[in-house]
């Protein structure tokens, strides 16, 4: 436990400031030190409500610290780990996208070498039979390349992944909407222990929060960002695969529509004019995706152009 953890994981817990502004700050280069002054180097709307939300909370400020402090401490005794943006083991993916999460709970281990080539595979929690076959042969094949398969341990689609990745012998992550403490759904405890003996169960929210109708888009904005792209197997216009797809989209990230969705979906076909690629196997994901070197490269240029705007 560090103080500077301690004092970002404060801030997140100060009512009315954003998180993801909170994580673009201190990923700056003496990001963390102006927040407390509080400074900023964006300059936005959104940047003056910050200010004024920090300088509110000053007073309070050892409070908000020792709250965080208990948080950490209480991870630590179950064998819960943290990272945060300040931190050399944050996943290198993620710190490429503009709305990402500034600290994240997780069980199990990150690999940085083996994580950086991820894939996320997600779709319909109501998934047809076609759907789940296709879930678990696209998770089983990446799984057995080598690619780590995330997925967000929901019902029907993501479960099959999941499965099929460690039956694969493979490695797969799962991103939740919910605290550690709140595995979701609840018939996925056994799976998700299963989970972090071989990959991670990580969570962006604080141990004790429950699923809500607004950390599950949170949760599709992180496991976009943790990948280098995202399969959709199975989804309808409004779905949360779907709106992960966009997600992806907006990241810079590759998005993988099989052929039968495209075939179904209207939303899918109008994707592929946006940049989607449709795929007819997993061959054609993994060779679309960078090597880790090519991951640390891009990872580096955005840390150096963040530090400038500093």
């Amino acid at each position: 436990m560090r103080s500077d953890q301690i004092n970002l994981l404060a801030l997140c817990r100060v009512k009315g400031l954003s998180w993801y502004l909170i994580a673009r700050e201190a990923s700056r280069s003496g990001g963390l030190q102006r927040l407390l002054r509080p400074e900023f180097t964006e300059k936005t709307a959104e940047t003056t409500k910050a200010i004024r939300a920090v300088t509110a909370a000053l007073p309070k400020f050892d409070e908000l610290c020792k709250q965080a402090e208990a948080e950490i401490s209480l991870a630590g005794s179950e064998g819960i780990r943290l990272t945060t943006v300040l931190d050399e083991d944050y996943p290198l993916n993620l710190r490429m996208i503009f709305n990402l999460p500034p600290f994240l709970f997780y069980r199990g281990e990150l690999k940085e070498d083996q994580d950086v080539r991820s894939v996320a595979v997600v779709g319909t929690r109501k998934a047809t039979p076609h759907g789940l076959k296709l879930a678990a042969q696209i998770a089983h094949r990446l799984a057995e390349r080598g690619i780590t398969v995330l997925s967000g341990l929901a019902r029907g689609i993501d479960t099959r992944a999941h499965e099929a990745a460690l039956g694969a012998g493979g490695r797969t992550v799962s991103v939740l909407g919910s605290g550690l403490h709140k595995i979701y759904p609840p018939e996925n405890q056994k799976l998700a222990e299963k989970i972090a003996e071989t990959g991670a169960l990580v969570s962006q929210f604080w141990l004790d929060a429950p699923p809500a109708t607004y950390s599950f888009p949170r949760r599709n904005v992180t496991m976009s960002g943790m990948g280098q792209g995202t399969v959709v197997i199975e989804a309808s216009a409004t779905s949360g695969a779907k709106m992960q797809a966009r997600l992806a989209l907006e990241h810079g990230k590759k998005v993988f529509l099989v052929k039968s969705l495209v075939t179904n979906q209207q939303w899918a076909k109008d994707y592929l004019k946006r940049g989607a690629i449709e795929v007819g196997s997993v061959d054609h994901i993994i060779q679309a995706l960078l090597t880790p070197e090519e991951i640390k490269a891009k990872t580096e240029q955005a840390r150096q152009l963040s530090f400038s705007l500093a």
